[in-house]
């Protein structure tokens, strides 16, 4: 059975740079013996020194954390775009064919004036691809039936909306085509700093590597467990969006992640209040304005900790001091100290 021990309430941190990454290293570099290291050539010296490897991984972690979240709002924006092309789409062929179908009624107006006799100039104008051009000159609607000028005006109207719709519909595409290629650029961004970190982590020592590996593993700080049955949640939404974070510690980490198996930062926190039947924007940006600014003092569990000046981590605050987050590749969902990095902002949904 994992043992649980009492942390504080929540009061004035001091806030440092040390962040979880540091601290799993920290206690890695503890267990280095007398052995020598060996170096990642790719990484210079600092797979010689612990010290140094942790400063370098933390680094890397917080580059690719960025790269990240560009990566999630990219991707949720083409997402979005994607779906505004196939409405606009959906639009423009209804519009195409209710054009067709006032085109339609107006050939057999022409068949019956040239059965008649021939077709007058007018109806001509009607059937030609572009009547506005004639409707501009007011004086012509003198010589067109009232019934024949108000369908011509509802074919200019529908022909302008159709045209509008169009032109609507290759912006949204070319915006998508930017969008994809952005969600593709910051994947090679993410991917590219991972690369980078697991070469750090397999230039490092086997036992460093090892302890590291064990931290990464831990679902709370030290192995043990916080003892949160006094933190009481204000709201039945906070509620059921602490369970469910609390309900994902042990899931791995996995960078554009949203549940329901493995989660990033941003993917786990967005992913908890889902459940609990409320939509949050899925980065950790867009999560720092999600709802009311509170104090530390004022954290109550289910706001949202919002990490770094830009933004760039999020957590779920759980109580006593506590928050579930995604910290990393390679570690799971875990419970760490609300204090572990530099707190931005809190935000209650």
């Amino acid at each position: 059975m994992v043992s649980h021990r009492r942390t504080s309430q929540p009061g004035p941190v001091t806030l440092t740079g040390v962040t979880v990454l540091s601290a799993a290293l920290a206690t890695a570099a503890a267990a280095l013996t007398s052995a020598p290291a060996v170096a990642d050539p790719a990484d210079g010296p600092a797979g010689r020194d612990p010290a140094a490897s942790a400063t370098r991984l933390t680094a890397l972690y917080e580059q690719a954390e960025r790269a990240t979240e560009k990566y999630n709002g990219a991707h949720e924006r083409a997402r979005s775009l994607r779906v505004q092309v196939t409405n606009l789409q959906d639009r423009t062929a209804r519009a195409q064919e209710r054009v067709n179908r006032m085109r339609g009624r107006l050939g057999v107006l022409a068949a019956a004036q040239y059965r008649a006799g021939g077709i007058d100039p007018t109806v001509q104008l009607l059937l030609s691809e572009g009547p506005d051009r004639y409707l501009e000159k007011a004086a012509a609607l003198d010589r067109l039936h009232r019934t024949q000028a108000g369908e011509l005006r509802e074919l200019q109207v529908a022909q302008r909306t159709l045209e509008q719709q169009r032109r609507e519909t290759v912006a949204r595409l070319a915006d998508l085509e930017a969008g994809r290629k952005a969600v593709a650029r910051h994947k090679k961004a993410v991917q590219g700093k991972l690369a980078a970190a697991r070469r750090m982590l397999n230039g490092l020592p086997a036992d460093v590597r090892a302890a590291y590996d064990r931290a990464s593993r831990a679902l709370g700080r030290d192995g043990i467990l916080p003892d949160l049955s006094e933190a009481l949640p204000t709201s039945g939404r906070a509620a059921a969006a602490v369970a469910a974070a609390r309900a994902a510690v042990g899931s791995p980490y996995s960078w554009g992640g949203s549940g329901p198996s493995a989660f990033d930062c941003s993917g786990l926190t967005q992913w908890a209040y889902g459940r609990a039947g409320v939509s949050i924007p899925r980065t950790s940006q867009g999560q720092r304005g999600a709802g009311r600014q509170v104090s530390l003092g004022e954290a109550q569990p289910g706001d949202l900790v919002v990490y770094r000046s830009d933004a760039s981590h999020v957590g779920m605050y759980v109580g006593n001091g506590q928050v579930v987050h995604a910290p990393y590749p390679g570690a799971r969902v875990r419970y760490d100290p609300v204090g572990m990095m530099p707190i931005s902002s809190i935000t209650r949904p």
